[in-house]
């Protein structure tokens, strides 16, 4: 399992985030370089994307909250099987 933090933005003294928008929702399956969620400095909203591929497990911090940059946001676990076989 992988915890997604907020990132520090690249030269930004930003100290934290306001989650705006969660783009997947949990049980959604995403792959690396997938939006995950739009978030928003003082400075700039962007997308954060999915630097991992797997299952969206946990949403630790709901819309409209302020993180702190480093603070977990959710939490992706890998993909233990590639298909899934139905019982009938």
């Amino acid at each position: 399992m992988t915890t997604v933090v907020v990132p520090k933005s690249g030269g930004v003294t930003t100290t934290k985030a306001v989650v705006l928008r969660w783009l997947k929702q949990e049980g959604d399956r995403v792959k690396t370089g997938e939006p995950l969620v739009e978030l928003e400095t003082e400075k700039v909203s962007y997308e954060l994307e999915s630097p991992f591929t797997g299952i969206l497990i946990r949403l630790l911090a709901q819309e409209t909250a302020e993180v702190p940059v480093g603070e977990p946001l959710c939490e992706i676990a890998e993909s233990t099987t590639k298909t899934r076989r139905r019982k009938k």
